[in-house]
């Protein structure tokens, strides 16, 4: 398991939908992962339906903050699905079923999956699409932009084609 698999972990759960189980891990996810106090500290004091809301309008409405890793590089096109076939194949090789409501290039699918196999080939593959994803975040001025801040800190700054 990589150094920063606790650290992926915690930040699949940050870029999750806030549920009603969100609140109650904050204190977990506060401890485990420093890295994500800020993000956490923020939504330990929104009011749940505030916080709710504030996903839904960060990353439900449109495709300039999608947490769809394949769509930053394929956009909605055909190669997309060569593509969801691709993280499926990662999955089955790490012996992970992806069984989520969510297709399987979902963000925090792929960081979970990293936490659990030490495997970064899907975040440094997808690398460039994340720097988009958390410079938007930054632009839009969301406390989500930390989380993809530490994230992106772990990834080495360079990925070459074998």
């Amino acid at each position: 398991m990589p150094s920063d698999a606790v650290l992926y972990q915690a930040a699949a759960l940050c870029l999750t939908y806030p549920d009603d189980g969100f609140r109650t891990r904050l204190p977990l996810l506060r401890e485990a992962a420093p890295q994500l106090r800020e993000f956490v500290d923020h939504a330990a004091l929104t009011p749940a339906q505030e916080l709710a809301a504030h996903y839904v309008r960060v990353f439900d409405f449109d495709n300039r903050h999608s947490l769809y890793l394949s769509w930053w590089q394929d956009g909605n096109t055909r190669r997309r699905g060569m593509s969801l076939l691709r993280f499926e194949e990662v999955y089955r090789a790490a012996g992970l079923e992806f069984t989520g409501e969510e297709p399987p290039d979902f963000l925090p699918a792929v960081l979970e999956c990293a936490a659990r196999t030490g495997d970064l080939g899907l975040l440094t593959e997808h690398r460039d699409g994340l720097e988009q994803l958390r410079s938007r975040l930054t632009d839009f001025g969301t406390p989500y932009a930390t989380v993809l801040d530490a994230v992106c800190a772990t990834l080495p700054t360079a990925w070459t084609h074998d």
